[in-house]
């Protein structure tokens, strides 16, 4: 992942038993500093496209057809606004049943929810849309018979809810490869360290030495 190549260094003070002395550093990537997309840029909805992860993708392999680069696996990530790719990628089929299968031990297919389907009438005018979570035995008049009540209600097991929120999040936006060029330069310029008494360069600084006392 070449997201961290592109973090700033800092210099941190060491904290080894076998230290030379109490101002030893040791130069380590600044893990803290993050950036974010700028806003203008956020806002342009046409620098985004729509993009539907298949089963079995994964960031890298998406970096890899999008822009030629498995290493712009951290850019797929970002604008598709994943921090925790454990909880926010979708699982593969295996994985999610094992998943549920473990949350809901043996009340994995109970029901978790009714709700509706969808109810025309005989000119193909909407009457009710479906999803909307209703009680069991929820009813209206039947658009075909009047006189008859309709109970247009499914059941949604604890499985098919996760099933559910397991595909929505395959459903992403991924930055415009004509955009990577000027979102990559605005990046590395976030992450530059402006000047400071930590300062360094715009790519070092250092942290204060807490062992140090004879400044105070």
């Amino acid at each position: 992942m070449s997201y961290f190549r592109e973090l700033p260094n800092i210099f941190y003070q060491s904290q080894s038993k076998d230290r030379n002395s109490s101002t030893d550093y040791v130069l380590v990537k600044n893990l803290f500093r993050r950036t974010k997309i700028r806003d203008d840029l956020q806002d342009v909805v046409t620098a985004f496209n729509k993009y539907q992860i298949a089963p079995g993708e994964r960031p890298d392999t998406i970096a890899d057809y999008l822009y030629g680069d498995p290493g712009l696996d951290w850019v797929v990530m970002m604008t598709a606004n994943i921090i925790n790719i454990r909880d926010q990628w979708p699982l593969s089929d295996k994985e999610l049943y094992d998943y549920a299968e473990n949350k809901y031990g043996t009340k994995l297919n109970d029901v978790r929810f009714y709700e509706t389907t969808e109810v025309k009438d005989s000119s193909n005018r909407l009457i009710l849309p479906k999803g909307k979570i209703v009680d069991q035995d929820f009813k209206i008049p039947n658009p075909s018979t009047p006189t008859a009540d309709l109970n247009p209600v499914v059941s949604v097991s604890n499985y098919d809810y996760e099933v559910r929120e397991n595909d929505k999040k395959r459903q992403i936006f991924v930055l415009k490869e004509e955009y990577l060029g000027l979102f990559l330069e605005d990046m590395r310029n976030e992450m530059k360290y402006g000047r400071s008494s930590e300062y360094i360069s715009g790519n070092v600084a250092s942290t204060r030495n807490t062992r140090n006392t004879s400044a105070e």
